[in-house]
């Protein structure tokens, strides 16, 4: 999604609609979430003894990175630069598009191999090329089944999350003209005849970067598949985009957060590959890129800098854990955020970096649970800020977010969440306001079901949402807790 698209309140209730009613969708995104826990889960109880000690490391480190990242990204470019990699600055999509888009020009390029990368996801880059006549050949195996159906990724980790085998045996089979197959050593032995025939004599790859070492002007890799290291090193070619905030100090502190990153993304201690690079092809080396890109881009991430609490989301290392754990992802899919980064750092990071005008609805996707901040690797509070941004989206807080002013607000959603404050902090009217529950909910939902009530704030809620039943004797329950608390 770019800065100057605006999705309405409606786009995203019929989008959370359309999934919510998808069968398939949830018991893919259920069973793959479950196994994606329960593999990390298992992992840290018996590899790790000191856990919490590592994520409070984590932590420090990158808050110690973001608090001088002007002085580590010119150190940065400096280090690169003397071992022959070429830095480019963009400071939004639309410089980064370009940046790439001459360099493919210049060198007489008409096709691009892609190692998975959100950034270029953030930037449209795909779109943006075609439109000038490139073509983008994703080949991470997640990404280039969803670019067979033209979707974008369902998840910052596993693009194609929300694919059994079956619906990929369809894909394949309708796509790539091949025999109908579920077997997964057959399915990833399609995707693999396929890319090598896409990788005879490309000239350009290009990749995301996990981490950006300052001090050495090397760029850090991790993959399961090897498609990250033939689109880096069987080119002539390598562009790497780069997340400003990828940047740490050193390799102890990359290797402290890969630590971290893996075993929360996958439930796995290590990747498959570790890709390295510090600089092109040397003259007595017999592989790796004559060229070597890297694109710093900022797209706002200077402005979430400047935020006291909000830049806390910088630190984030892109491993996903916060989406496996959110019981509202899971319900619904990432593509019901209806922007590149879903789940709770999406909600946080997405309104920042495309405007809370655009992605303010975001926020209301999150019951507040706070699994993602328990989870989170480096400790984000990422429950903390959603209810902050929230408080953004409404008018309140330091009025800074990119987007702020073009907000278009609801008053009635601010008196209304004026009365429930009254409420709620009362114990008399609470206790009243539940006992008139018990009696009207009924009307309610009758009421909630009528055309003319469709389109009020209540019909909306009861969309995707059912009234609880209250059976019982309230007066008596509350009596009950009451004894409770109090012994």
């Amino acid at each position: 999604m770019s800065a100057n698209i605006y999705y309405s309140d409606n786009e995203y209730q019929q989008s959370i609609t359309t999934h919510l009613a998808d069968s398939q969708l949830r018991t893919n995104l259920k069973s793959s979430m479950d196994t994606l826990k329960n593999n990390r889960q298992k992992l840290i109880r018996t590899r790790y003894y000191n856990w919490e000690g590592l994520r409070e490391l984590g932590k420090e480190i990158k808050q110690r990175a973001l608090s001088k990242l002007p002085e580590l990204l010119e150190r940065f470019e400096a280090r690169a630069t003397e071992r022959g990699i070429k830095v480019h600055w963009a400071k939004n999509s639309q410089e980064a598009n370009e940046i790439i888009y001459n360099l493919a020009k210049e060198k007489n390029v008409s096709t691009i191999l892609k190692g998975k990368s959100m950034a270029s996801e953030e930037i449209h880059l795909n779109a943006y090329l075609k439109e000038k006549g490139i073509k983008a050949i994703e080949t991470d195996l997640g990404e280039l089944i969803i670019q067979l159906i033209n979707e974008p990724p369902v998840h910052i980790v596993v693009p194609a999350i929300h694919k059994n085998r079956n619906q990929i045996g369809e894909i394949f089979e309708k796509n790539l003209k091949v025999r109908f197959t579920n077997v997964p050593e057959e399915l990833n032995g399609i995707a693999r005849n396929y890319l090598r025939e896409q990788f005879k004599g490309f000239k350009m790859g290009l990749t995301g970067v996990n981490f950006a070492i300052a001090n050495e002007g090397a760029i850090w890799l991790l993959e399961n598949e090897g498609n990250g290291r033939m689109s880096s090193t069987a080119c002539d070619i390598h562009v790497a985009i780069c997340g400003i905030e990828k940047i740490v100090e050193s390799f102890e502190d990359a290797c402290i957060l890969d630590t971290l990153l893996v075993p929360s993304a996958t439930g796995a201690p290590i990747t498959c590959y570790n890709n390295i690079i510090s600089s092109p092809r040397k003259t007595h080396e017999l592989d790796g890129p004559k060229e070597v890109h890297i694109i710093l881009l900022d797209n706002n991430r200077s402005n979430m800098l400047s935020q006291p609490h909000f830049y806390k989301a910088l630190s984030c290392i892109r491993c996903g854990t916060c989406l496996n754990h959110c019981p509202v992802y899971d319900k619904i899919g990432g593509h019901s955020y209806l922007v590149t980064y879903p789940g709770p750092i999406g909600e946080v990071i997405s309104p920042q970096i495309f405007g809370l005008d655009n992605c303010g609805y975001m926020t209301n996707l999150c019951s507040l649970c706070g699994r993602c901040t328990e989870k989170c690797p480096v400790k984000i509070p990422l429950a903390e800020l959603i209810r902050d941004l929230r408080s953004e989206k409404i008018g309140q807080g330091r009025k800074k977010v990119a987007g702020y002013s073009n907000i278009k607000r609801d008053d009635n959603e601010q008196k209304m969440m004026t009365e429930f404050s009254r409420v709620a902090t009362s114990g008399m009217l609470w206790r009243i306001g539940f006992k008139a529950l018990h009696f009207i909910s009924p009307l309610l939902k009758f009421l909630a079901q009528t055309q003319i009530a469709q389109k009020s704030m209540l019909g909306k809620w009861m969309q995707n949402h059912e009234l609880p039943q209250l059976n019982g004797n309230l007066h008596a329950k509350v009596k009950r807790l009451k004894g409770v608390i109090y012994e």
